[in-house]
């Protein structure tokens, strides 16, 4: 397919003259795009290319993991992703991202909450290479007509009487941190034999499980297809919204206390239009359209008064109380050696 257009743009160029010039001007108004599946408002894409006329080209990945290799190996030179905060500090480690001209960026600066480019410190320590997009916390969701039993910790997930009605992340760090949690250990842990201890849990508990999910958890909630799920707050708020049958709780033990943030990658090629999308994902008006759309708190202090649907504006899970912040930890990179270990813990509980 790629010859025939090539082919064509030739011939246009021949019979036209001129065209070189068009497809190099044309070249300018792109933008590539890797992100989240469902992780963006699709009417802000829209405006965006309506207001700057820059064409966006827009893929998805499922996990850091997936979309890793994909930057690495450089196949394709995407301008902008939108890593979490562990995988922020791997690409940053593997110089994979080119710092941000934040003069460049005046609704980032303006708008995006000084205590989350706090939080990101803790990698990306100097606040060069990233700006906060979304944030939350992992915790559970449960059916209420369902679980009658009191939801206050991760042990829950281990009842025999919920066999075959539990949801549970597919992702080696946001598995593993469940067992390492109710164990009182960090979700950073790099003891193997700690690590070892948690993937035997998550292989005892495997026959209680209904399916390993991303982003199917929340279909799965809202039909009622299971009683109790591993989720992202974000994902919970949607829930809830579309089953008042559900409610959503911070395990006590403690949790992840996540941020996803917009980078730059270090092979970009249309450098200047990644920070104009960038900072237009940081205008007020966009930022509330987006966070209607995916539910996920957001990090710019101006939406919570924009917003106007008073289910959204209330919402504790969206808008928590400050002592949700407390007990909580962000995941770092621990390094090669120990992503490989946790992946290949993970894969032993997928394959028993």
């Amino acid at each position: 397919m790629k010859k025939i257009f090539a082919f064509t743009i030739f011939i246009c160029c021949i019979i036209l003259g001129g065209c070189t010039l068009v497809e190099k001007d044309d070249a300018k108004n792109i933008l590539y795009v890797y992100n989240w599946g469902d992780y963006v408002d699709p009417e802000t894409l829209k405006i965006f290319e309506e207001e700057t006329g820059i064409h966006v080209v827009y893929d998805t990945y499922d996990t850091n993991e997936s979309m890793y290799p994909r930057i690495k190996e450089g196949a394709i030179h995407y301008d902008v992703i939108c890593p979490s905060d562990y995988m922020i500090q791997k690409m940053i480690a593997n110089n994979l991202l080119q710092p941000l001209d934040f003069e460049k960026l005046p609704n980032a600066k303006k708008y995006i909450g000084e205590k989350f480019f706090e939080q990101s410190r803790a990698f990306d320590p100097d606040n060069k290479f990233s700006v906060p997009y979304c944030w939350g916390t992992v915790g559970i969701v449960y059916n209420t007509s369902l679980v009658k039993d009191e939801v206050d910790s991760w042990k829950i997930l281990w009842d025999e009487k919920y066999r075959n009605e539990i949801l549970m992340q597919d992702s080696a760090r946001d598995a593993l941190m469940v067992p390492l949690k109710i164990m009182g250990k960090s979700l950073n842990e790099t003891d193997k034999e700690v690590l070892e201890k948690a993937r035997d849990m998550l292989i005892e508990q495997k026959p209680l499980v209904q399916a390993y999910v991303v982003d199917e958890v929340k279909d799965k909630m809202i039909s009622g297809e299971a009683a109790i799920a591993v989720v992202f707050s974000g994902e919970a708020l949607m829930i809830m919204l579309e089953n008042p049958d559900t409610d959503f709780v911070v395990p006590k033990e403690g949790t992840n206390f996540w941020i996803d943030s917009w980078v730059i990658t270090r092979d970009a090629e249309n450098v200047d239009n990644a920070h104009k999308f960038i900072d237009f994902m940081c205008r007020p008006d966009i930022a509330v359209t987006n966070f209607d759309y995916l539910g996920y708190s957001t990090p710019n202090i101006a939406v919570q008064e924009l917003e106007e649907d008073e289910d959204y504006k209330n919402s504790p899970v969206a808008f928590p109380d400050p002592a949700v912040y407390e007990n909580q930890e962000t995941y770092i990179y621990l390094g090669e050696e120990m992503d490989r270990f946790y992946n290949r813990q993970w894969m032993r509980v997928k394959v028993e």
